[in-house]
């Protein structure tokens, strides 16, 4: 008699392994993530990226499709960056997701790109402003203070 064994992650759980693939997968890319960025509005990105060439990406981590539904935020991020992209697991449906946004599939392990973003380039003073932000974050993250 064989058993089958369902393994379920919670919330928590499913959005710590698809923040850490998602920022796997642009490390993969050649870019730079940081992880829970407060930004000048007042939100906080789940990933900030930061491109060879300067662009700035934004991920808004979705654990599921109760969190996609109750969490309307995302849109507060548009003015924030170059382009904005919804990580989910595998297992979510990707159909609820509206146009617009990227999308990205990850684990724990790395994530694909399954629909790239619309880019909204940044006027330059606020790329900068957020490139500095960015950058003094990454130091301080980096020395412990």
């Amino acid at each position: 008699m064989s058993q089958e064994v369902a393994f379920a992650f919670s919330r928590p759980q499913t959005t710590q392994l698809v923040t850490r693939g998602a920022a796997r997968f642009f490390v993969d890319l050649g870019w730079a993530p940081l992880l829970e960025v407060g930004l000048p509005n007042g939100r906080r990105a789940d990933v900030l990226a930061l491109g060879p060439k300067g662009e700035l990406a934004i991920v808004e981590v979705k654990s599921g499709l109760d969190d996609f539904r109750t969490d309307l935020k995302w849109g507060e991020y548009l003015d924030w960056c170059d382009r904005f992209y919804f990580a989910v697991a595998p297992e979510f449906p990707r159909e609820v997701l509206p146009e617009g946004p990227g999308l990205i599939v990850a684990d724990g392990f790395g994530g694909a790109m399954l629909l790239e973003s619309v880019p909204a380039p940044l006027a330059p003073a606020r790329r900068r402003s957020l490139t500095l932000a960015f950058a003094r974050l990454a130091a301080l993250r980096a020395t412990g203070a």
